[in-house]
């Protein structure tokens, strides 16, 4: 793995905990990105950050060890019961909170800090007995972790810390009242670390650093670098009826290991998929509507290279720690700016090369000015090559339900829930 995503700093240097050192080693951690580097010396000192930084930088590391180092210096007050979680960290996604929660576990192992985490979809009972069970971290998404306060599982009177990721990301979700919401029952800001992270420390960003935190210092690392540096950014502008020959020529071709292929609507993931598997792809739609189960089993195959193909839609955007992602591709250019640099950004991460390759059709070509100009620089146009667009085999039907009452949908029609086809991997339901 190349390591000139790295600084000079280590985390020894620190002075960190044993305990905590112990699990950063475990970790395979030594030196520290930028991001580390730059936040870590102000909140280990117990000042607010506000960080900007790409995915994939180590962003979720930084506030991981300065959480945890707070903790095991500031002891938890006498008076603390079991239902009062001594931190709470946010996230915009049931994913992030995942990831957040996965490297927690193996960063803190050593510490005796226990663990609960909250997201929508699956597991009520359980995450609800884990919490009311007492744990130090709090970790989840906005909606579980309301809905288990409302019932006075926990409360946030004696949070110590609060973390907030991917701030841009609440707002474009509509979750920032419930972002408020929860903030507001914490201890004031002045009395507790606060940490937050942005993609883009935009003004509705920074007026909730201000309203909610205390005289937060600023960290930018490489503003300037609005992409990730090592994706090799490339365009093609196609009419709309080549997009698909075209992707399954550049899949032939590119022979990709692991892949996402983005697209702005459920009904295209539904006719991408459909025909990359009547051309011998396998692969997989996710998208919001996807059960957590389903939607863990698919992003594990993918994880482990048993599935080579994923189809996401924006809600795959974000979140998402997958190692080794080859190539992105934008099947639809995104209708924002900033989902353009999100999406690619699940490839080259952390030091690592990938392609992001994206497609200019008649549809979305009208997003590529405000594209480009957010990045900063125009995206490099190629020409189809020669013999990439052929004849395709027939895309594989997708089987539809009965609607209620017993009368089937019409072919194409608006029809709910849909089954899978071949490869087990096509959930039904609206996209974004």
């Amino acid at each position: 793995m190349s390591e000139t995503h790295l600084t000079d700093t280590v985390f020894k240097s620190f002075d960190l905990a044993p305990e905590l050192m112990q699990g950063i080693e475990d970790s395979g951690f030594s030196n520290c990105t930028p991001i580390q580097a730059e936040t870590l010396p102000i909140a280990l000192k117990g000042h607010d950050v506000a960080g900007q930084a790409q995915t994939g930088t180590g962003k979720t590391a930084a506030f991981l060890v300065a959480v945890y180092q707070h903790l095991l210096t500031h002891p938890a007050a006498a008076g603390r019961k079991q239902d009062q979680p001594r931190a709470l960290m946010l996230a915009p996604t049931r994913e992030l909170a995942i990831q957040i929660h996965k490297d927690a576990m193996l960063l803190g192992r050593h510490t005796g800090l226990k663990l609960g985490l909250a997201y929508g979809g699956t597991g009520y009972e359980e995450q609800r007995d884990t919490i009311a069970a007492g744990v130090d971290i709090l970790i989840g998404t906005p909606g579980r972790l309301i809905d288990y306060f409302k019932q006075h599982v926990y409360n946030l009177k004696m949070a110590q810390a609060v973390v907030l990721d991917e701030a841009d990301r609440m707002f474009d979700l509509g979750f920032i009242k419930d972002i408020r919401y929860l903030l507001r029952r914490c201890p004031p800001p002045e009395e507790r670390l606060g940490l937050l992270f942005s993609a883009t420390l935009s003004h509705r960003v920074q007026e909730l650093a201000y309203e909610h935190m205390n005289r937060p210092e600023h960290v930018d690392v490489v503003p300037e670098m609005i992409t990730a540096e090592r994706v090799r950014q490339a365009l093609y502008h196609t009419a709309n009826e080549e997009k698909i020959p075209l992707l399954i020529g550049l899949l032939k071709h590119t022979d990709p290991h692991r892949s996402i292929v983005f697209v702005n609507t459920k009904r295209n993931a539904d006719r991408v998929w459909s025909y990359l598997e009547g051309n011998g792809f396998k692969c997989a739609v996710l998208s919001g509507d996807v059960p957590q189960t389903k939607r863990q089993r698919l992003l594990g195959e993918f994880q482990k290279g048993q599935l080579p193909v994923l189809i996401a839609t924006d809600v795959a955007a974000r979140g998402l720690h997958i190692p080794d992602v080859s190539h992105v591709f934008n099947y639809d250019l995104p209708q924002d700016a900033e989902d353009y640099v999100h999406r690619i950004g699940r490839t080259a991460r952390v030091g690592k090369d990938g392609d992001a390759i994206s497609f200019a059709c008649e549809n979305f070509v009208y997003s590529l000015p405000e594209i480009e100009a957010y990045i900063g620089h125009k995206i490099p146009v190629e020409s189809v090559p020669e013999g990439y667009i052929g004849e395709l085999k027939p895309p594989v039907k997708i089987n539809r339900p009965p609607r209620p009452g017993g009368a089937r949908g019409k072919p194409g029609g608006r029809s709910g829930g849909r089954s899978g086809g071949r490869s087990g991997g096509r959930p039904g339901g609206r996209g974004r």
